[in-house]
């Protein structure tokens, strides 16, 4: 079943679709983060940045590596999306677009320039693959795939859904050389040769 984080923020962001987005606060207004999910959660924006930071310069050499080394391989990094890829916790669902973790950003714009395709893998619910689509391009990263759920996969485990999505991806001839993702869920079962996990605090970030 769907964590009620996970509910919540699928909601948010639908009624996005519908009654349209707010006006997004400056990126300087210091209450953008003062009032996030994070934020109420005991989760500091700085230290957290500074925490992802740290997952990066470890996955940046090992990626480099491999991709130096691909030969004719064809090679995928397969990242989860909210707190992942996006900031997604740290900003109010009706500030779109969610802006990007930079430093994920950098990692995956590099890993993509060396020929590396990159694929997103979602709990997010299908309903808004569009939303989800269009952010993550206007966030900045390239996107080669987008799995979300379809309604049968709400009622799965997240890391069997997950784990199926990878498992497809190889399929289509891909070497899955980094998994990222800030959850468990993202990152058990295999189908990647290393797997990266940013920081969640023991849940606290979706």
């Amino acid at each position: 079943m769907p964590s009620a984080k996970t509910t919540a923020a699928a909601l948010g962001l639908t009624a996005v679709l519908v009654v349209g987005a707010a006006p997004a606060a400056s990126a300087a207004d210091p209450d953008t983060h003062v009032a996030s999910t994070a934020a109420l959660a005991g989760v500091d924006y700085d230290t957290w940045r500074h925490d992802v930071a740290a997952v990066v310069a470890e996955a940046r050499p090992y990626i480099e590596a491999r991709a130096e080394n691909a030969g004719r391989e064809k090679q995928a990094i397969v990242l989860d999306i909210d707190n992942s890829s996006l900031e997604t916790d740290f900003h109010p669902f009706w500030e779109l677009p969610t802006p990007a973790i930079a430093d994920v950003r950098a990692l995956v714009r590099d890993a993509h320039a060396r020929g590396v395709a990159v694929f997103f893998v979602t709990a997010r619910p299908g309903i808004i693959y569009s939303l989800t689509d269009w952010n993550l391009k206007k966030a900045g990263y390239p996107v080669d795939g987008l799995y979300v759920r379809s309604l049968p996969d709400l009622f799965a485990e997240v890391s069997a859904y997950k784990t199926e999505k990878r498992a497809e991806i190889e399929a289509k001839g891909y070497t899955i050389i980094a998994n990222i993702g800030n959850n468990t869920t993202d990152l058990v079962g295999g189908h990647a040769e290393r797997a990266f996990k940013l920081p969640d605090y023991g849940g606290k970030l979706s």
